[in-house]
């Protein structure tokens, strides 16, 4: 029966690890998309940098409910 405990205890562990890492890079990647999008439209149409703030700030927006929906569906 011990046994069973520490292979549960594994299992959280590596679960919690895996949803902190899952957060982590689903969040930076949601602002690194919307920063070199956003980038892309500056040059193109020579605004810098608006295009490239209001994208980043889309991208943590996006990154904020990427989080909710993720924290949402872990039990």
């Amino acid at each position: 029966m011990n046994n069973d405990n520490k292979n549960d205890e594994k299992r959280r562990i590596l679960k919690a690890f895996g949803l902190v890492t899952q957060l982590g890079l689903s969040m930076a990647s949601c602002v690194i998309i919307g920063f070199i999008f956003g980038r892309f439209l500056d040059r193109l149409t020579g605004a810098s940098p608006l295009f490239m703030i209001v994208f980043a700030f889309l991208g943590a927006a996006a990154a904020i409910k990427v989080m909710y929906d993720i924290a949402k569906d872990w039990k």
